[in-house]
């Protein structure tokens, strides 16, 4: 279903699914494609620059690999797993995305052109499976988690998402990374009070990169350093 209304950029409806966490749809708004879960807008293909710097900025925290390993939480329209296979210094690389919807539209429907190499990509394993869980319970660890499953720690899609920013989370991410590792979490804007918990869970180097935009409040992604 396409809305038309005059002087606006059409969009169209392109799939909608009910799932185990809420309403997912993909959505494709003139050129480019959105994600909306529960009726909350989540991210589109228009730009992709705060993604990419989630990925980089984990990346110059660590220093250059070879054979690092990344864990990135939330497949979204693929802008960070494109980013990443792209840089031969991730050796690894891990996707954990609990939306089958999602990973539909990248195997098979229309974001498949903007991820298709990298899930081939024989150092890729995509994971399905919910981030919260995941960070609980696995033994794998990691150089680097790159997370980007909400809008920001203040502002989650699902209200279960909100105690991976309480200390146990924050202290199960740790327990994810290797010593010396990175935990990066994009955010929709900053938040001195996320830094705060940073900090109380332990973690070291805390601060927060921002996208630099003509207006309004910037996407960043706030870094933090698990102690060697």
């Amino acid at each position: 279903m396409a809305d038309t209304t005059p002087g606006t950029t059409p969009v169209t409806t392109l799939d909608r699914r009910e799932g185990p966490y809420g309403e997912v749809v993909l959505r494709q708004r003139g050129g480019h494609f959105e994600i909306i879960a529960n009726g909350t807008f989540l991210m589109d293909t228009s730009d992709g620059r705060s993604e990419r710097l989630l990925v980089d900025a984990a990346l110059r925290a660590l220093g250059e690999g070879p054979g690092l390993s990344l864990l990135i939480g939330g497949l979204g329209v693929g802008f960070s797993l494109a980013h990443a296979a792209a840089n031969p210094a991730w050796g690894r690389i891990a996707v954990v995305e609990r939306e089958q919807a999602i990973i539909d539209w990248h195997r098979e429907g229309p974001l498949a052109a903007l991820s298709g190499a990298a899930l081939a990509d024989p150092r890729t394993v995509l994971v399905h499976t919910d981030l919260l869980g995941y960070v609980h319970t696995s033994p794998d660890t990691y150089d680097a988690l790159c997370l980007d499953i909400d809008n920001g720690p203040g502002w989650t899609v699902t209200s279960g998402n909100d105690s991976l920013y309480t200390p146990a989370g924050l202290a199960a991410c740790a327990a994810r990374l290797n010593p010396g590792g990175v935990l990066a979490v994009w955010s929709a804007q900053p938040s001195a009070d996320f830094e705060e918990s940073l900090r109380n869970a332990g973690f070291s180097g805390v601060r927060t990169e921002e996208v630099p935009v003509a207006r309004g409040v910037p996407d960043v992604v706030h870094l933090a350093v698990r102690p060697a």
